[in-house]
């Protein structure tokens, strides 16, 4: 799969709107939809390489930390100005929106698989999102 432009724009797009909802700094908004973007590209390279999506979410999840600490330090903002918007392509709302709409229709075993995947999906992006704030945290009292 070769990421088509629509995918880069959309995750950039979601992630600056979500940094205006959130009241981002309007000079940080072009920066938010960047880290989104480059998270989500992460995230659709390894799944595309047939890499667990949970898998991918936590590495992705890691890797828009990472960035969002980058981010951070360059414009002088809070950390969480970028991670908040940037982690937005990687949500599995789509998945959970199919598992509700399953258990509606007393579909029960497809509704328990998709809520299933969908609640690994957002437990590996919390984890990746807390792993490189610990790895960061080591590695600034090593430093020390």
């Amino acid at each position: 799969m070769t990421i088509v432009l629509e995918q880069l724009a959309t995750s950039f797009i979601a992630s600056a709107a979500f940094g205006l909802i959130f009241n981002v700094p309007k000079r940080a908004l072009v920066q938010c939809g960047a880290v989104g973007m480059l998270g989500w590209i992460l995230y659709a390279v390894l799944t595309d390489q047939a890499i667990n999506a949970a898998f991918a979410a936590l590495i992705s999840a890691g890797w828009v930390a990472v960035l969002s600490q980058i981010m951070a330090k360059l414009f002088r903002m809070p950390v969480i100005v970028f991670t908040v918007s940037g982690i937005i392509p990687l949500v599995p709302g789509g998945l959970a929106y199919n598992a509700m709409r399953s258990a509606v229709e007393s579909e029960f075993d497809a509704a328990l698989q998709l809520g299933m995947q969908a609640f690994m999906i957002s437990g590996a992006i919390a984890m990746g999102l807390v792993l490189s704030e610990v790895i960061n945290r080591a590695i600034s009292r090593a430093r020390l």
